[in-house]
């Protein structure tokens, strides 16, 4: 068979156009594509909830790809093991209560475990902005291509609309740090307060208590809770990011049960 350029180009775009406007009105939309929102993905999208995660880069996975400084090897503590079971991620214990896994191996697993639970990532999406509604609710996202923002043209966005939004953004914690920047004395606690230096255990310790909702509508997961709570960052363990992207999922599902939404 002769291949036409012509019905690839049209197959590509027509299939993107039908499900990108699908997901422009879902449940839960998820903000940056690092381990804690991979994980959550998969568990929000087996319960069921239309689910949708954009990341601005070209690769998913955020920082796991790279393990330690470029070693591509993660550690994942005991109270986590079971999610590296659930996505059928291989590992072996170094020491007692401490797994050692492959960063790309891991990567790859929860990129397929959250899509084979339903959730559909789009990549190159920025989202720049939120939007907020009655009664001061987080209800949805305003996203542009990821080489727009980097390259500061001035394009308009468009608009997803989400019951619920999660930020996985990392260090930066980029949504919380637009609802606190564009609505003056908005509860969020003690804002975006940003990490504090390395300390592993008790990082990953608080990583259960600062995954939480922090504004309404706005859950808050993986290293941006703890950079908006102030604690500290953990290095390449990351059994509590993981931990974390499922607290947050039954943050969500939780929400939208008592909303009678699910």
């Amino acid at each position: 068979m002769e291949l036409d350029e012509i019905v690839i180009t049209r197959a590509i775009v027509e299939e993107f156009s039908k499900v990108f406007l699908d997901y422009t009105d879902v449940d839960v939309a998820l903000v940056g594509g690092g381990p804690a929102n991979l994980v959550a993905a998969k568990y929000l999208g087996e319960a069921g909830l239309k689910t949708v995660l954009f990341e601005k880069k070209l690769s998913i996975g955020g920082g796991m790809w790279g393990g330690g400084m470029m070693f591509p090897r993660i550690v994942v503590q005991e109270d986590a093991k079971d999610i590296l079971d659930d996505f059928n991620i291989n590992y072996r214990e170094y020491e007692k209560g401490y797994y050692v896994a492959s960063s790309v191996e891991s990567v790859a697993k929860l990129i397929c475990g959250a899509t084979g639970a339903g959730a559909e990532i789009f990549n190159l999406i920025d989202v720049e902005d939120v939007m907020i509604r009655e009664n001061d609710t987080v209800c949805g996202l305003v996203i542009n291509w990821g080489a727009v923002s980097m390259t500061k043209l001035h394009v308009d966005p468009l608009a997803v609309r989400a019951k619920v939004v999660i930020d996985g953004t990392g260090h930066d914690a980029g949504i919380c740090s637009t609802v606190q920047r564009k609505i003056p004395g908005a509860k969020m606690e003690k804002g975006v307060v940003g990490e504090k230096p390395m300390w592993a255990d008790l990082g990953e310790r608080l990583l259960m208590e600062t995954t939480k909702e922090v504004y309404p509508g706005l859950i808050v997961t993986g290293m941006a809770a703890n950079a908006v709570a102030g604690a500290p960052r953990m290095g390449p363990v990351f059994g509590g990011m993981m931990m974390s992207g499922k607290k947050a999922a039954e943050i969500a599902i939780n929400k939208l049960k008592k909303q009678g939404t699910l």
